[in-house]
Formats: C-alpha cells, sequence, structure tokens
C-alpha cells in the first residue's frame, strides 16, 4: 500500500500529462500556476492598507491562509499525493470559515445567534465537522467548496439590492465574470479532459487557478466595502481603482472617507 505522502497517492489527477515538462512535478503548469495566489494576497494587503490599519486581524488571516493555499495546491499538483490533496482542500474550506467568521454580516445570523463571539463558535464547530467528512470520500471535496461559491453569489446579489454605487456593481460584475470564467475552465479540465488530450491542450485546471485569484482579487475590495459599512458606522468606505480609472484592466480596493458625522 503506498504511503499517503507517495507520489500520484491521491484520489483525484487532473487533465495535464504528468512528468512530461518534469521528473520531480507531475503537473508542471498547474504547479506553477499557483504563483497568483503569492501576488494576490500582499496585492490585498498593499491595496486596502487604510482598512487593514482599523481592523488589521481580519485581513491579515485571510492574506495569510490564501499564501497557504497557493502553497498546499502547488505541494498537491507537484506530487498528486493524498496528503497535498487534503491540504489543498482544507486549507480553501479554512479560508473560506475564517472570512464568513470576520465579515458575515450580523444581520444575517441564525435568529439563534446573537453575537459574533457566538457565529464564531458556529462556524468552527461546522469547519471540523466538515473537516472530519473530507476524509470519508476525497473526490468529492472540490465540488462541495465549490458549490459555497453560489451562496457567496446569492449574498453579493442581496447586499447589491441595497447599495446605489455603480462602481460596487460594477466591480461585482467584473467579478462574476472572473468567476465564470473560472469555474468553465475548472469545469472543463474536469469532465472535458479527453477533448483537451486529443488537441494537445490539456491545462484548463491551470487556467482556473489564475482565473479565480483574479475573481478573489475584486471579491475582497467587495466583501471589505460591505463590512466597513456595517461593522464601521462612522467611516464611509469607497472604491478606488490602482492604478487609476482611466486604465482599461484596473484592481479595485477600499478607502475609508474621514470620520463622518451620524444623523
Amino acid at each position: 500500500m503506498p504511503s499517503i505522502f507517495s507520489y500520484q497517492s491521491a484520489e483525484v489527477d487532473w487533465c495535464e500529462s504528468n512528468f512530461v515538462r518534469s521528473a520531480v512535478i507531475a503537473e508542471y503548469y498547474n504547479t506553477i500556476s499557483n504563483v497568483s495566489f503569492f501576488i494576490l494576497s500582499p496585492a490585498l494587503l498593499y491595496l486596502n492598507r487604510q482598512y487593514c490599519q482599523k481592523r488589521a486581524v481580519p485581513l491579515y488571516f485571510v492574506s495569510g491562509l490564501l499564501l497557504l493555499v497557493g502553497l498546499f495546491s502547488m505541494y498537491f499538483h507537484m506530487t498528486l499525493s493524498y496528503v497535498g490533496q487534503l491540504l489543498d482542500e482544507l486549507s480553501i474550506l479554512w479560508t473560506l470559515a475564517v472570512a464568513y467568521s470576520f465579515w458575515y454580516p450580523q444581520c444575517y445570523f441564525p435568529k439563534c445567534i446573537k453575537t459574533r463571539r457566538h457565529f464564531f463558535w458556529l462556524t468552527g464547530t461546522t469547519t471540523v465537522i466538515s473537516t472530519l467528512m473530507s476524509f470519508v470520500k476525497p473526490t468529492l471535496n472540490a465540488y462541495a467548496l465549490n458549490c459555497i461559491a453560489f451562496h457567496l453569489l446569492y449574498m453579493t446579489w442581496r447586499e447589491l439590492k441595497k447599495c446605489n454605487d455603480k462602481r460596487v456593481h460594477r466591480m461585482a460584475a467584473v467579478m462574476v465574470m472572473w468567476w465564470a470564467l473560472a469555474i468553465t475552465s475548472w469545469i472543463s479540465d474536469r469532465w472535458l479532459c479527453w477533448l483537451w488530450q486529443a488537441i494537445n491542450f490539456p491545462y484548463f485546471h491551470s487556467f482556473w487557478h489564475v482565473l479565480i485569484a483574479m475573481s478573489l482579487l475584486y471579491c475582497c475590495p467587495l466583501v471589505i466595502y460591505f463590512n466597513v459599512s456595517y461593522e464601521m458606522p462612522s467611516f464611509k468606505p469607497k472604491l478606488e481603482y490602482w492604478p487609476s480609472d482611466s486604465w482599461p484592466v484596473v484592481v479595485p480596493y477600499v478607502t475609508l472617507e474621514e470620520p463622518h458625522k451620524q444623523c
């Protein structure tokens, strides 16, 4: 029986051919495409530094976990080991759990949950149970994680109904566009592998890594914008674009306007 740390001991193998570009890296392009997460984390911290000065813990936690997502995904695709697969998937699960714990609006808490502290316990307990369940059928883990995106999209839709800022609506639309391209790439690699291998282009999972990182680059500022509106009422969030509004491709971030009097 192969070790859980052994190469190709995972229950999942993606479309890219193994050990073609390197003798030590199983899926070369799926591995190196995770560099996008190493760019994403510092970009979020740097651009949203004004928010970070006021609420450092949530953004530092989430950014740090996104680095781990990139690191563990690189390890998994390099080795295709069972341990690598679980580290990859569980790092995503815990990143989502931490983001929910810090940023989920209190107005949407279940009726039995009265405080953020109680919500931490609920999220933590649910995540621990989900972690244990992930060992039951690891091949289903990725599908379950992707389903969480539908709840995030639903929450975004509910928040946009209450927001009149056209910039926020545009940022949400771009986020959904990147996510749609990302999930299409993921599904294509998983279900249409025979087609891509037939034309010698089995690289859609590597596209998934880059595209989902792009989606998160828009998603995180969007979540921060709404979080400021709920949790920091003495500040008004303002959406800005880097490097400037005039560029055809921009990266959004949130600034905080000076404290203003409450009516």
